[in-house]
């Protein structure tokens, strides 16, 4: 059976994500892995108040990211994909070309935000990091268009 690592940040691009994990599931009788990976927050020492509610923050995150996971896996069943989810906690780079590894993913299926170069130069990019690294085929499905791009189309 053919595993299909799907790493979901529930953003808007996350539902195409999960629709081309489908879809290459029952093309290759495979099965979906969801992923979503917290990242800590990086705290410095100007902000020591706030580390008190580090760990607050950081299990209600937690919850929240189990609860829409949850909602996900269940879409999945309900397409009759055979689907399981997995919460982990680190960078999300390392952590999915991880995960990959010790799954022995056969595709990583991720979604593009749509940024621009200059903001990826800047910020980052997580799929494009996994993309440079990844030991299999990567699919990046695009996020849905904004609305002005969509009325000029």
């Amino acid at each position: 059976m053919k595993t299909i690592l799907a790493p979901v940040d529930f953003s808007a691009a996350s539902e195409a994500v999960l629709t081309q994990a489908i879809a290459l599931a029952r093309a290759l009788g495979g099965r979906v892995v969801l992923l979503t990976v917290i990242q800590p927050p990086a705290i410095t020492s100007e902000y020591a108040a706030l580390m008190e509610n580090l760990s607050e923050v950081m299990a209600a995150g937690e919850r929240n990211a189990a609860r829409r996971l949850a909602e996900l896996e269940s879409r999945a069943r309900t397409a009759q994909v055979p689907v399981e989810s997995v919460q982990l906690n680190g960078p999300p780079i390392r952590t999915i070309l991880d995960q990959a590894t010790q799954l022995g993913a056969d595709y990583i299926v991720m979604g593009s935000h749509g940024h621009t170069a200059l903001y990826d130069l800047l910020v980052g990019s997580t799929t494009h990091g996994v993309l440079l690294r990844a030991a299999c085929p990567v699919i990046i499905t695009p996020g849905p268009k904004p609305a002005k791009a969509a009325r000029a189309a």
